[in-house]
């Protein structure tokens, strides 16, 4: 395994061609040549001598490790706002042969998108966010640059039994999220977002407008799920709307260890994907503080977070038969619109928020943060779960997330799109760690964390390979240095853990559309350039 010894992308040694000189005056007059002289481009340029290049840098940046002087700053950032400013990117982005990053919502956690160690230019898509939503025929065309917030918000401006299934933070872009899967606390029911992808407006490497029937059946399956910042750029997704009822329910009940949170986890992990798939509850475990004899220790936090799509009386009959254990009441229970769980979800948002919150596109906090992904098969034994338990307590700082599968996500065949985690994983788990602190010496001492609880978890996750989810993207997994000849082991190494046995099936694709390899990051699926390379 590859692991960064450091805080960022900064401290990993990347070879890509290199580049001696900085970006050309040409580059720029190449932007401004094959634009839409109705849309004039230089509107959409900011370099680092432009007064607004700071902010609009830094406004979509959610992780503030790469928030810092230090980290590598883009030589341009190209905001488009129109689908020719993409063409042109790309055009003069391979002329010039320079890295170009592409960002949604900066929600990526290793920076991807907008940080490079080696020379780059930004495009940048927060301009392209409309959104035409079509109730008559259930379905809506969404630009990659709109949030999720937007997205949910708009479907429920026209009608109140409408919904799709994403993730819960709202400030989120819907390009990043859907090109890798993305998932919420409807997948049970619904499976992913990008399960619910029907077409595409999608920019190639030949700088083409496609959509689903021109680009091929083959290009339309690998973005969705299997990173289409590999493959081109999407400018929209047209995507299916799915029905909610007007009235759903939520609750959040927390039991810690000496309110028998083992006990309760245990049952949690037997029923959780076997629950009627209009249910999702969400277990996260924290360590906490509390008071004993007047002296302060810690102990471990067992919180129960559920979306029930339904009434309560509905949810209690489900609870009380299948999991008694957790001892749900009536005063547990919240009933409310399905819009105004989305702002319960969102975890940003005192309860009675109105729903127009969704509407701001940058969370109402940041932190330096570090994020790992396991998938589970097995239930964990109760002696495994004290060991967890007292391994946490012991690292205090990360916490964990279980996501239960089942439903429509055990239904779906993993070949179906590329995101292959579907029959046979119980749950997704989350590593989580945020820290406050600036400094290279406090990030290694989280990230240091975070990994040592990672590593403690091996026996009881997924194996040969440890699979993780490519929406977590996780620069421990192992980076790609391009190399003709090594590219295709080096993204192997991770791509088998993101994505198994469709990994061979997207290299085929990549090999296809994009030769030169000009759409390429850290963990870009690879151009396979030697058949003799995967002997």
């Amino acid at each position: 395994m590859l692991r960064p010894a450091t805080l960022s992308l900064l401290s990993v040694p990347i070879l890509y061609i290199s580049w001696k000189v900085t970006f050309p005056e040409t580059f720029h007059q190449c932007l401004i040549k094959h634009s839409d002289l109705t849309h004039p481009i230089s509107e959409a340029i900011y370099n680092p001598q432009n007064p607004s290049y700071s902010s609009v840098l830094q406004f979509y940046i959610r992780n503030l490790r790469f928030n810092t002087s230090s980290t590598r700053k883009p030589d341009l950032i190209l905001a488009a706002l129109h689908q020719s400013h993409v063409q042109a990117a790309i055009l003069c982005g391979k002329k010039h042969a320079l890295l170009m990053k592409i960002r949604s919502g900066g929600h990526d956690y290793e920076g991807t998108s907008y940080v490079s160690s080696v020379p780059f230019f930004l495009l940048d898509m927060f301009n392209l966010r409309s959104i035409d939503i079509d109730i008559k025929s259930e379905s809506a065309w969404v630009e990659s640059g709109a949030t999720l917030g937007e997205l949910l918000y708009g479907i429920s401006e026209k009608s109140k039994t409408h919904g799709f299934p994403v993730g819960v933070c709202p400030t989120v872009g819907v390009g990043g999220h859907l090109t890798a899967g993305g998932y919420g606390n409807m997948m049970r029911k619904y499976g992913l977002s990008v399960d619910n992808v029907i077409d595409a407006k999608f920019v190639d490497a030949k700088g083409r407008v496609l959509d689903r029937k021109s680009m091929g059946e083959d290009l339309f399956w690998a973005i969705k799920g299997g990173g289409a910042a590999s493959f081109g750029v999407v400018l929209a997704y047209k995507i299916k709307l799915v029905h909610v009822p007007e009235i759903v329910t939520v609750f959040q009940v927390e039991r810690t260890l000496e309110q028998n949170a083992t006990e309760i986890v245990y049952a949690w992990q037997h029923v959780s994907y076997k629950l009627h798939e209009d249910l999702f509850i969400r277990l996260v475990l924290d360590v906490i503080n509390r008071s004993q004899s007047g002296e302060k220790t810690k102990t471990l936090r067992a919180s129960f977070v559920s979306l029930f799509l339904g009434d309560s009386e509905r949810l209690l009959s489900i609870m009380n038969q299948n999991f008694p254990e957790l001892g749900l009441t009536q005063s547990d229970c919240i009933e409310m619109s399905w819009i105004q769980s989305v702002v319960y979800w969102s975890t940003y948002f005192p309860l009675g928020t109105p729903a127009e919150v969704l509407l701001h596109r940058k969370p109402p906090k940041l932190t330096s943060l570090k994020r790992k992904s396991d998938y589970v098969k097995e239930p964990i034994s109760k002696d495994g779960l004290e060991g967890i338990w007292k391994k946490m307590i012991e690292l205090e700082k990360p916490y964990l997330i279980f996501n239960p599968y089942g439903g429509k996500m055990a239904e779906i065949p993993a070949t179906e799109i590329p995101f292959p985690h579907r029959a046979g994983n119980l749950w997704k788990i989350q590593y989580v760690t945020n820290w406050n602190e600036e400094g290279i010496d406090a990030a290694n001492h989280y990230l240091d964390l975070t990994r040592k609880l990672y590593n403690y978890m091996t026996p009881f996750v997924s194996k040969n390979p440890r699979q993780a989810f490519l929406n977590y993207r996780d620069l421990d997994l192992g980076i790609n240095s391009h190399n003709e000849k090594t590219s295709y082991m080096e993204g192997r190494g991770y791509g088998i853990k993101y994505l198994r046995d469709n990994f061979d099936r997207l290299v085929q694709i990549k090999t296809k559309v994009d030769p030169g390899n000009f759409f390429r990051n850290e963990q870009s699926i690879p151009v396979l350039h030697q058949l003799n390379e995967v002997e």
